[in-house]
């Protein structure tokens, strides 16, 4: 009854897609020599330190008055680099956003923090810490021909693979899948046991772990995201205006909340409403 009323309360809140962007499509990353709200360029070396960073993390940017001949004859191969400065009176606080040709955001940083006095180590500091959101990402410019991505031929792939499910007071099964995939020939070949016809009355949800490490909650700028210790990013979270109650786009739409001092992400698969116990350090 709980997790209806909350899903009620959630869905009256409304739910809000969460920007996942498709870095792979652009191939440079332009940067301002003078970001906007600042009075001169290269204030405080923030332009030098976005695109030394950006370069580190394996793009491809430059300046904005020195675009390459490809980029300046389509600007829309690259993506504008927005310092998002929301910075109080005692400390630095910056997040850099992606901005595509047609003035939409595609990505966003979390937000980095840095309490130093000076302007220039200090926005150094906190760009830093804003850049480890790309840690989780795994970038690789993939060229378009005629305004699709170009299709690479892949070689036909067999897959054979079992997978132990555990049910609810049920004994383990196994399922065994054959299935090939080319362009000529799509074949799936299901070799599992059919499952029985017959529900158990009065089902609980029951929680899974969804991961036996730790996952480390980092800010962003509009909630957290959660990363392992690769560091890769698992999950991002919403903030609701309800407390410890977030949104996430795990599964389509679901909502990780907190329940006895413990964190639980909850989710519908094929209609079945699931629960999973997540170990989040905050």
């Amino acid at each position: 009854m709980k997790s209806k009323l909350l899903y009620i309360l959630v869905f009256v809140l409304g739910a809000s897609n969460l920007v996942n962007g498709q870095l792979n499509d652009y191939k440079y990353i332009i940067v301002p020599k003078r970001f906007e709200g600042f009075k001169s360029q290269n204030q405080y070396q923030t332009s030098t330190i976005v695109k030394h960073l950006f370069t580190k993390k394996g793009f491809t940017a430059v300046y904005d008055d020195a675009l390459p001949e490809d980029l300046a004859n389509n600007r829309c191969l690259g993506l504008t680099a927005s310092l998002v400065d929301e910075s109080p009176m005692f400390s630095t606080k910056v997040s850099v956003a992606l901005i595509d040709c047609q003035a939409k955001e595609v990505y966003r940083t979390m937000q980095g923090v840095s309490r130093i006095k000076e302007y220039q180590p200090a926005y150094r500091e906190a760009l830093e810490k804003a850049f480890v959101s790309f840690d989780g990402i795994d970038y690789k410019y993939v060229p378009k021909k005629d305004g699709l991505k170009e299709e690479v031929q892949e070689k036909p792939i067999t897959v054979s693979y079992r997978n132990d499910i555990q049910n609810l007071d049920e004994p383990a099964q196994t399922k065994v899948v054959q299935q090939e995939a080319t362009p000529e020939n799509q074949s799936y070949k299901s070799l599992e046991p059919k499952p029985s016809d017959m529900v158990k009355a009065e089902e609980k949800v029951k929680a899974e772990p969804l991961a036996s490490e730790v996952l480390y909650a980092q800010p962003t700028a509009n909630g957290y995201q959660l990363v392992d210790s690769t560091p890769k990013v698992v999950l991002k979270l919403e903030e609701t205006s309800i407390e410890n109650v977030f949104l996430t786009d795990y599964a389509g739409n679901a909502v990780v909340f907190q329940k006895d001092g413990k964190w639980f992400l909850e989710y519908s698969e094929n209609g079945e409403k699931k629960l999973k116990e997540l170990n989040i350090k905050f």
